[in-house]
Parts: structure tokens; sequence; C-alpha cells
């Protein structure tokens, strides 16, 4: 299974510590100015709604997914495919592109994935934070 959900941190950290990539839902209010969002000193790591892909599964989510997810905004402010080792942050407007993207995608559609982007559509867009 490529994506993974915790009911704590500790079962995280019991199943693969801290190497994961972490799609976390962003918090901040509609309106927020983009540095902000993108600020290192801003994304506080290991929530427990957050979406976990295990760390040697990278290659396999940039290959299935890369081109759904590419254009998130990374801290210097500059877009491009999915930053591994970073913050990629997407809009509410681009998560439900990408929502869209991926339930019209069969073989891409996951019902663990849908359902948490579903849910992302209640904050201000989410981040991928990479390893």
């Amino acid at each position: 299974m490529l994506f993974q959900t915790f009911l704590s941190q500790e079962e995280r950290r019991g199943f693969g510590g801290s190497y994961f990539i972490e799609m976390q839902y962003c918090r901040l209010p509609q309106g927020t100015e983009i540095e902000r969002i993108v600020s290192v000193d801003t994304v506080v790591h290991w929530k427990n709604d957050s979406l976990y892909i295990y760390g040697d599964d990278d290659s396999a989510f940039v290959s299935l997914y890369g081109e759904i997810f590419a254009g998130g905004t990374y801290s210097n402010l500059a877009c491009g495919g999915v930053d591994l080792c970073g913050i990629n942050y997407y809009s509410l407007e681009q998560t439900k592109r990408i929502l869209e993207r991926v339930k019209a995608a069969e073989s891409l559609s996951d019902p663990v994935l849908i359902s948490w982007l579903e849910r992302s559509k209640a904050y201000n867009g989410f981040y991928i934070l990479g390893l």
C-alpha cells in the first residue's frame, strides 16, 4: 500500500520512524500570504491526520503520481515537479484539480488518497513535505 495513515505518532514511529513523505493539510486561513504558507518556520511535521508515503516508495510515488502533483509551490516560491526533499504547497484550486485527475485515472484511484484529498477541501489546500 503506497499511502499510509496512522492513529498516533507512536504507531508511525513503530512502522518507519521519520522515513516518510508527509501529505499534510494547510491549516492557515484563506488569504494568507504565500511566503508565510511555504515558510519552513510555518510547517510543523507529523500530524495525526496526515497521509504518509514510506521513504522507500518515493520512486513509485513520483512514477505514478509525479505528473498529477506537479506545480506545487516550493519554499523559494518556485513551482515545479514534486520536491521530495522540501516543501510543496498546493492551493485549494490545485487540490480540486488534483482530486479530479486522480479520480479520472482509474489505475491511480486509490481510495485512501481520494478520501484524504476530499477532506483537504475543508482546508487551505495541502502540503507534500519531503524526506
